[in-house]
């Protein structure tokens, strides 16, 4: 009797509906979107909130620029809120745990003010990545170009990760 119990409830919570935390709206996170530094500028911040089939995706950007030309350092920042998918969570801050250091570049796991994050760096293209996971929710991601990795940090103090954390 007891299988024929235990049986009965796993049936039943296989066809309960998964509810799915939404996503917030875009417009609450371009005001998480830093104002370009001293002698930089910036492009309008973009943002979209998606239905992606049962479960939405947001994400907010903005391109920084200092200068102009080929050789001019740049900086970009993205926020993809990933409530509806705890399992892609777990297995990206999973991967960030490896750590390479060759001559082109290395690639390691940080901690930023208590989150998690990876750090990654290309010598030969100066291509420096900085990717942060907020509240088990929020990717925020620093991409450099023509700058030196040191200014990730820089970069990264610049966007309010409390503020963000809080908002639901």
């Amino acid at each position: 009797m007891l299988f024929a119990a235990f049986g009965l409830s796993a049936a039943r919570a296989q066809n309960e509906p998964i509810l799915v935390p939404d996503a917030v709206d875009y417009q609450k996170l371009l005001a998480i979107l830093p104002e370009p530094p001293s002698g930089w500028t910036a492009d309008k911040p973009e943002g979209s909130t998606e239905d992606m089939g049962g479960f939405k995706i947001t994400n907010v950007h903005r391109d920084y620029h200092k200068g102009g030309g080929g050789k001019a350092p740049s900086a970009a920042i993205s926020i993809l809120d990933s409530v509806s998918n705890p399992d892609y969570v777990s297995a990206t801050t999973e991967a960030w745990k490896s750590n390479s250091d060759t001559s082109e570049g290395y690639a390691k796991s940080v901690n930023i003010d208590g989150n998690p994050g990876f750090e990654t760096f290309e010598k030969d293209t100066k291509h420096a990545a900085l990717w942060v996971m907020v509240a088990d929710r929020y990717f925020v991601q620093v991409e450099l170009q023509n700058q030196e990795p040191g200014e990730l940090q820089e970069w990264i103090k610049r966007v309010d990760l409390k503020n963000l954390a809080a908002i639901k």
